[in-house]
């Protein structure tokens, strides 16, 4: 498998591009940004054998989230092509994400941009808590430490029970294995 190298500028034009998506979602703000950026790479991974961004994702205390978020959201705000709102929601305090400009597609696939619209639909309407609480259940999450990365391959993991039919085959498999 190739080395992925993180595309910044993609990364940069992904965030403007769910931004503008998610104008209009009122439960948009910096934490389902992170968990639409996470699911995106992911599921692109899983799809394509290649993420969209290559950024590298960590686990935090609301899920995962990627490592150059802060640094990359401050150089848009500097930039002004980007701006964050702090908004009261409920009793708690809500980052809404701004683009200022539309963002430019032109290193984007389309197959790229439908999995991005996929996701941004996937979690329109829920909250930042329950978008966090959903990416809880990843398993390249669980198995992270704190601010540890969340290597692209997890994607493949899972932790749901074997069925009947797969733990037959196994046996098999281990039959055959110990004859040869």
């Amino acid at each position: 498998m190739a080395t992925i190298r993180p595309n910044d500028k993609k990364f940069r034009e992904l965030i403007l591009y769910v931004a503008k998506k998610c104008a209009d979602d009122p439960d948009f703000g910096k934490t389902k940004l992170n968990k639409i950026l996470f699911y995106s790479d992911f599921l692109a991974y899983f799809r394509t054998g290649e993420p969209i961004t290559g950024q590298e994702y960590m686990r935090i205390q609301h899920g995962p989230g990627p490592r150059k978020l802060k640094p990359i959201l401050e150089a848009l705000v500097k930039k002004g092509d980007l701006k964050i709102r702090r908004e009261k929601k409920f009793d708690l305090h809500q980052e809404r994400v701004l683009a200022l400009r539309e963002p430019d597609l032109s290193d984007f696939s389309d197959q790229h941009l439908d999995i991005v619209d996929q996701i941004i639909q996937a979690l329109w309407g829920r909250t930042n808590t329950e978008v966090s609480l959903l990416s809880h259940a990843n398993i390249g999450w669980k198995l992270a430490r704190h601010k540890e990365t969340i290597p692209y391959e997890t994607v493949f993991l899972s932790d749901r029970p074997l069925t009947a039919a797969e733990l037959e085959y196994g046996r098999q498999l281990a039959a055959e294995l110990g004859r040869t």
